[in-house]
């Protein structure tokens, strides 16, 4: 166990696991490991505990927060489900998919942002579900930082952004996928739509239901009112340099690549090298390179960077997560 101003990161021992459950239902917050990134949880069903959240985040309340559940009895006391809703839980949970469905009365309007739909889904990191087994109880976790920052995918991550805000930080290692969940909306099995990419593909949840999914495109317009589900404002993921996207970076723009401003390549350059030169992945594996996103961008901000020049995925499995993340990071601009 370390502990710095406060803040403890815990070892997933099962004396832990079991401490950290009593704080879970006594409403205190706990930041937890998830296979797509750290999240930072509280007993979904009180109101009084996610707000915690909201406040140790800076959340903004029209942005609702993802419920993490262990089994799929306790689905039915959040939400209504339906048969499209059900057979994707067959097929990918647990795993980072996230479904958004009618909510039940159970769900206090605060995790929702004041809207009657919810977002659920069943995490696959074994620490989490072991800590989920313990407390017994539906865990509200958005991703454990500051709001708008680079999300979470180690614990000290978690600490560099809330030391002195939360108490509790239980470590499951650096984070399997690197990216935050796919999140459908179930709500009319009709029409089914991808409001979030991630590690699940739109070509994977057509052949699960043999229909159509559409992408969300978010209005401009709406980003003041309440979401119907996390991570769909237009600027979010951002770290504190600007990014300027490039579909590849050329010859001209290495000429800027100082200590002010950082180049990085999706693949490991073939001539381009230098102490400002970095790439996602060597071999240009897009798994890999999603899995290093956000630390890679972590690192650049402590670096000093004030300007990171970034090329977008090409296309592959995981190239509409990678560059959704990217286009949010770079919308401050």
């Amino acid at each position: 166990m370390n502990t710095t101003t406060g803040t403890r990161i815990y070892r997933g021992t099962a004396r832990n696991i079991a401490l950290l459950a009593g704080k879970l239902r006594t409403g205190e917050l706990v930041a937890v490991p998830t296979e797509t990134v750290y999240g930072l949880a509280a007993n979904a069903l009180d109101a009084r505990a996610c707000r915690r959240i909201f406040t140790a985040k800076g959340r903004p309340a029209n942005d609702p927060l993802i419920i993490h559940i262990h089994h799929l009895a306790q689905l039915d006391q959040l939400a209504v489900m339906n048969p499209a809703a059900r057979r994707l839980a067959e097929v990918f949970w647990p795993g980072p998919l996230t479904l958004v469905l009618p909510k039940r009365p159970a769900v206090p309007d605060l995790v929702t942002s004041g809207l009657p739909s919810v977002a659920v889904r069943m995490p696959r990191h074994p620490l989490l579900r072991r800590l989920l087994h313990a407390c017994d109880l539906p865990l509200a976790a958005p991703s454990a930082n500051p709001f708008g920052y680079v999300s979470p995918t180690t614990a000290e991550h978690v600490r560099a952004g809330l030391n002195g805000k939360i108490r509790h930080i239980l470590d499951g290692g650096p984070a399997r996928i690197g990216l935050e969940s796919t999140i459908v909306d179930v709500r009319d099995p009709r029409r089914i739509r991808v409001l979030r990419p991630g590690a699940i593909s739109m070509a994977q949840l057509r052949n699960c239901l043999g229909q159509p999914v559409v992408q969300y495109r978010p209005q401009p317009k709406a980003q003041n009112l309440a979401q119907v589900a996390p991570g769909m404002l237009t600027r979010h993921y951002s770290p504190n340099a600007r990014i300027l996207l490039r579909p590849r970076i050329t010859a001209r723009d290495l000429l800027q690549c100082d200590a002010r401003t950082a180049c990085v390549f999706f693949q490991k350059p073939a001539k381009a090298t230098g102490q400002h030169v970095y790439w996602l992945d060597a071999e240009g594996d897009q798994t890999r390179a999603a899995r290093r996103l956000f630390a890679l961008l972590r690192k650049l901000d402590t670096s000093g960077y004030r300007t990171i020049l970034a090329e977008t995925a090409p296309p592959g499995p995981m190239a509409e997560a990678i560059n959704d993340r990217l286009r949010r990071a770079a919308a401050k601009n």
